[in-house]
């Protein structure tokens, strides 16, 4: 069985904006104060041209594998596949670790975080390890969660922001404009999370506009998250790493209600455990369609890509900042190769229909 379009519209609209809501908007805010918003309309614009792209490949109904072994054999698509798996596991470590901080410092902030986090591995082995039309229903189920999470997230939270603190616009200058751009780049890859699902979903008429405009609505939604949350916290911004649990802290009726924010950061978080999943599961699959042949590889493959990765987080467990700085501010030319480049290289040789090769 295959994803529906309504599936990918429903990944790109309320599940995709999660990825960068925890640590990227300290982050920003450290490098750009006021001017955070302007590399993140500048990331979303340039995502939703190359969603639209991904999707106008999708149109050739074959999967990234099959495209380039059919053009260049099957060696040359494995060492692809191979390339592309391993930038997937590159791009899962910020997830990754904002999903260990989140559920660490917001939920369990008393336990030990070695006991906190492994079960999230086992979760994500079984699910990696599931076909991805498993996944295609879980995006059913957490679009619709995600939003109300967001969205009494953003009503608790809108009272206490004052808006002026981003004025006035352009303060920080193009270095700061650069250098947030560049940033950026470690959490707006994902067009090239889309190429594993090629070929794994039916194009309708119309799927690549409609894609980038549902893109387009979460970018929207994720700037507006923003600009409550420095508008909250201000200079004081660059030491909330988690803008997504902090921000609703401050509404006046806690005190009567009590934290009844906890309920939309909970289904937040819940969310955003599937889109830190998604790349470890795209590797996966592309991987098991690879070098398939064994009914039991998908379940090797998933066990061996999660201990990779559990092994890799708990190594890196007192150097969070570091890893993120060396990520985001050392190897962000890494994310533009597989997110811009790619996506663009790949359009320009698969792009068109068979029939239009014809013609």
């Amino acid at each position: 069985m295959k994803l529906t379009s309504r599936q990918i519209l429903f990944f790109l609209a309320a599940i995709a904006p999660l990825g960068k809501m925890v640590i990227m908007p300290a982050r920003l805010a450290a490098i750009c104060r006021n001017d955070l918003l302007w590399p993140v309309l500048a990331q979303v614009l340039v995502q939703a041209a190359l969603v639209f792209c991904v999707l106008l490949l999708a149109r050739r109904e074959r999967t990234l594998y099959a495209l380039v072994r059919d053009a260049a054999g099957s060696v040359c698509a494995k060492i692809c596949v191979l390339v592309l798996s391993a930038f997937l596991l590159f791009a899962a470590l910020l997830p990754v670790i904002e999903q260990k901080l989140l559920v660490r410092s917001i939920f369990y902030d008393t336990i030990p975080a070695y006991l906190v986090f492994t079960p999230f591995f086992l979760f994500s082995a079984y699910l990696c390890s599931r076909p991805l039309v498993s996944l295609g229903r879980m995006w059913d189920i957490l679009a619709p969660l995600s939003l109300v999470g967001l969205a009494g997230i953003l009503l608790l939270s809108v009272g206490s922001a004052d808006y002026g603190a981003l004025s006035p616009a352009g303060a920080a200058g193009a270095p700061a404009f650069a250098g947030g751009t560049g940033a950026a780049c470690g959490w707006f890859f994902d067009a090239a999370l889309l190429l594993p699902l090629i070929g794994r979903f039916s194009y309708t008429k119309g799927l690549a506009w409609k894609g980038a405009l549902c893109y387009l609505a979460g970018g929207g939604v994720l700037l507006f998250l923003i600009a409550t949350f420095y508008g909250i916290f201000s200079e004081i911004a660059v030491i909330q790493a988690h803008a997504i649990a902090r921000m609703s802290g401050f509404f006046a009726g806690m005190t009567v209600l009590g934290r009844i924010d906890y309920l939309f950061i909970f289904a937040a978080t819940f969310a955003l455990t599937f889109y830190v999943i998604f790349p470890l599961h795209g590797t996966v699959g592309m991987l098991t369609e690879s070098f398939g042949g064994k009914k039991q590889l998908p379940f090797l493959l998933s066990a061996a890509v999660n201990l990779v990765m559990l092994v890799v987080i708990y190594l890196l467990n007192f150097r969070t900042s570091q890893t993120v700085e060396w990520v985001t501010g050392r190897l962000f030319w890494i994310f533009p190769v597989f997110s811009v480049l790619l996506p663009l290289l790949l359009l320009l040789i698969f792009g068109r229909r068979p029939h239009e090769k014809n013609s």
